[in-house]
């Protein structure tokens, strides 16, 4: 009891050390010269710039763009070979399907009076993709929110519908009730900007009539809706033409070089395309922007000899949004293979306070356990604490990171756990098995519209995002074994707090339960701790592929564990007292840890993934897997919280009751413990996991 209790001590201590600010001491894992060398170097203005280019409004696309090289390819592309990186090259991957592009979308009311509604030349957005082309003049009727019961009600057979609903939604039953066509004033946010149109599509079953669509913003939709409920007349003309188009999917890319190329690669991604229609100075031209000026400033640096060239390269893509990352991840398997993580920037640009945003670093999930989420936090957490103005010292910002044209406002930023939606997850797919990592401004209150361009981005934003991405890269990219060593310290501490969390939040939902469920709670709880502590171990042993045959290094990490599981144990104590507590309070008997049978069974369940995992790279495992029953797919996808971080906990080092545990642990949807062995059954069957 005395050794828990001064584990107890020691936990609390540092919990307290960790939240409470040291105003006076801030540190990095590289040193002051070479941070002061990347903070010079970038530039928020050169990175704000090519969002203007790329990014400062939607452009059209011609057929021989389209049928040839795009202009952000051949931006991206020009400005590598301005930068001297020799290693540019463009990489090119076919896509057959034919993609929808607009000519001209005009709009025009002709009774009453002759104006001009919408216009495709004015705001490409304003035509909504997947419009057939049309000349024709019809009336307008008002749908309200465009709902079957809105057609039901309303005669529209020859007009033109006007709705507040999404046109795609709309679109399915223009042609069902015989109207021509859409005219939509739907916004994700007409308080927040009423000029503000969301990029939209019509879609349906191959050969359906689909007719058109025009987008408003919400600003002159009202004025045209509330013409239409006064009863009055309205006819416009419609002219509408479009073309298909195959585009091959273009991924400019190139390396700065290490001098070990056995040393392995750090990898930077960033979408340069969400389809070829939709642009965003935002998302991703910001991301693009940013990786480009790291590209640039690496190359400046270690020519000029500022900074010493690393031992592992440092590889940049920019690519299609999962349509281009997935076929490159495939092509270049023998990349992967000595990729030791991926960074992956998505819509970093925002100013944000005037979007009412953070900057948010989302984590690799527990089955992709990896340094980079402390390294990359590292830098999160000293630019926030020493860009902005902290009472206790009564000072301005420590190290002002401002760019001159850019905002001189504080640093807001989340650590956020994983999320998916976005190129790193092709990264962290089991069948590549790179760990990933994104940065991403949210809310972003432009996600997604006419108004993502490049005037709602700071150029100081950008130069922070800049140096957090460059230094957290060339951490890893020149670590030996004294950095790894450093690396694998930060894991430890920032792990004693994660670790504070969970018992915290195990020790609250203990305190909800109820008489009936107190002991599955109890034990659910429990997991958390033991979840924790084996992700968090598995992080802190991740620093080691930075230099395995170090026995320093070996040391430091057998104790940093040892003492982390000791941690545990005391949390854990802590939590089996509060048990005994409530259950002194309702009357309940003390719950026996004695383990159920089919948890006895779950520990002697080890999958072990085969080769077959990585074979065809990004998601080529699937093809392996049977399809399921109607009930084996209700129990899989209703019973297991995850089922992806499910098969990346298969790797040879957890039994089925951990794998529960670490799922349970990161969700709030409690997982299946023989579902969870039924699906290892499954993968077994397939031939992706053996058992031991």
């Amino acid at each position: 009891m005395k050794k828990l209790f001064l584990y107890g001590l020691l936990t609390f201590l540092i919990l307290g050390a960790n939240a409470q600010n040291t105003p006076f001491y801030q540190w990095t894992l590289l040193n002051q010269k070479m941070m002061d060398e990347i903070i010079g170097e970038a530039s928020g203005e050169t990175a704000f710039n090519h969002i203007m280019e790329m990014g400062g409004y939607t452009r059209a696309r011609t057929s021989q763009e389209l049928t040839t090289t795009l202009f952000e390819t051949q931006y991206i592309m020009d400005k590598l070979k301005e930068y001297g990186i020799k290693t540019a090259r463009l990489e090119r991957f076919p896509d057959a399907q034919p993609g929808w592009n607009g000519i001209k979308g005009e709009l025009w009311e002709v009774s009453p009076r002759r104006k001009k509604l919408a216009d495709y030349d004015d705001m490409r957005v304003m035509l909504v993709s997947g419009s057939e082309d049309a000349d024709v003049e019809a009336d307008l009727v008002w749908i309200e929110n465009g709902r079957t019961a809105d057609f039901e009600k309303t005669d529209v057979k020859g007009k033109i519908v006007v709705t507040s609903g999404d046109p795609g939604s709309v679109g399915k039953l223009v042609q069902k009730y015989g109207a021509v066509g859409t005219i939509s004033f739907n916004s994700p946010r007409p308080l927040f900007d009423p000029t503000e149109m969301p990029w939209a599509g019509l879609w349906g079953e191959a050969g359906q009539k689909l007719g058109f669509a025009f987008m408003m913003p919400p600003r002159e939709g009202y004025l045209l809706r509330d013409r239409l409920m006064r009863n009055e007349k309205i006819k416009v003309h419609a002219t509408v033409k479009t073309s298909k188009e195959v585009t091959d999917l273009q991924v400019p890319t190139c390396v700065i070089e290490g001098t070990d190329p056995a040393a392995g690669e750090v990898i930077f991604s960033a979408h340069l395309f969400e389809g070829y229609l939709k642009q965003g100075g935002n998302d991703d031209i910001s991301g693009c922007a940013v990786i480009l000026e790291v590209a640039r400033m690496f190359n400046t640096m270690f020519e000029e000899g500022r900074l010493p060239r690393p031992a592992r390269s440092m590889r940049f893509i920019f690519i299609p949004e999962f349509s281009g990352s997935i076929p490159w991840v495939q092509a270049h398997k023998d990349i992967m293979e000595k990729t030791l993580c991926n960074i992956n920037l998505d819509m970093v640009g925002l100013w944000l306070s005037k979007s009412q945003s953070f900057f948010n670093l989302e984590r690799t999930t527990f089955g992709n356990p990896h340094y980079i989420n402390d390294v990359v936090e590292n830098y999160f957490r000293y630019i926030g604490e020493t860009n902005r103005t902290m009472i206790v010292n009564w000072s301005g910002y420590v190290n002002r990171i401002v760019a001159p044209s850019g905002s001189d406002e504080p640093f807001y930023y989340n650590i956020e756990t994983h999320f998916g939606g976005s190129d790193h997850e092709v990264f962290n797919d089991w069948g590549v098995g790179v760990p990933g990592i994104m940065m991403i401004t949210w809310p972003d209150q432009f996600y997604h519209t006419s108004e993502d361009v490049a005037d709602k981005c700071d150029p100081t934003q950008l130069k922070r995002v800049s140096v957090i991405t460059a230094a957290s890269a060339y951490t890893i990219a020149c670590a030996d074994a004294d950095m790894a060593g450093k690396i694998a310290a930060e894991v430890f501490s920032n792990s004693v707090r994660r670790l504070g969390h969970q018992s915290a939040r195990g020790l609250d939902e203990l305190s909800k339960a109820t008489a009936d469920n107190l002991a599955s709670v109890y034990k659910k709880v429990r997991g958390y701790i033991d979840g924790t502590m084996i992700n968090e171990t598995e992080t802190i042993e991740s620093a080691l592929e930075l230099a395995p045959a170090d026995a320093q290094l070996q040391a430091g990490v057998a104790v940093q564990t040892l003492q982390l599981r000791k941690i545990a144990e005391a949390q854990t104590a802590v939590i089996d007292q509060e048990m005994k507590k409530i259950c002194t309070k309702t009357g309940v008997p003390i719950i026996s840890l004695k383990p159920s049978e089919l948890e006895k069974k779950s520990v002697g369940i080890i999958p072990v993934p085969t080769a077959k995992v990585k074979e065809n790279s990004f998601g080529g495992y699937s093809k392996l897997m049977p399809e399921f029953t109607r009930e084996q797919s209700t129990a899989f996808y209703g019973k297991i919280s995850d089922k992806s971080e499910l098969e990346r906990l298969c790797n040879g080092k957890h039994n089925a009751l951990q794998i529960k545990h670490l799922l349970d642990t990161q969700s709030s949807r409690e997982s299946d413990l023989q579902t969870i062995i039924d699906y290892v059954g499954v993968l077994e069957k397939a031939g992706l996991v053996t058992l031991r």
